[in-house]
């Protein structure tokens, strides 16, 4: 279980943690496989959109040129979800 260092001092592997320090919601963690649920508060909505992207970003080695991608695929898994009222 560790973190690996690369050769441009960037830690990859198991351990990176999400913007916020947070680990549920949407990503890879507790609620990847939860059925649709109920309405959420936009604010809530905001942040697992955004824990969302980041784990995608982590998945593909946080590489340039994907973010928009991760955040807009990242927003379709939320709204899928989580129904809007």
């Amino acid at each position: 279980m560790g973190l690996k260092q690369t050769g441009t001092g960037r830690r990859t592997g198991r351990g990176a943690s999400p913007p916020a320090g947070r680990r549920t919601g949407l990503g890879t963690r507790s609620g990847a496989g939860r059925a649709a649920q109920g309405p959420i508060a936009p604010e809530e909505r905001l942040r697992m959109i955004a824990e969302a992207a980041y784990y995608r970003a982590l998945r593909r080695g946080f590489a340039s040129g994907g973010e928009v991608q991760d955040w807009l695929e990242a927003e379709a898994d939320v709204d899928a979800r989580y129904p809007s009222g």
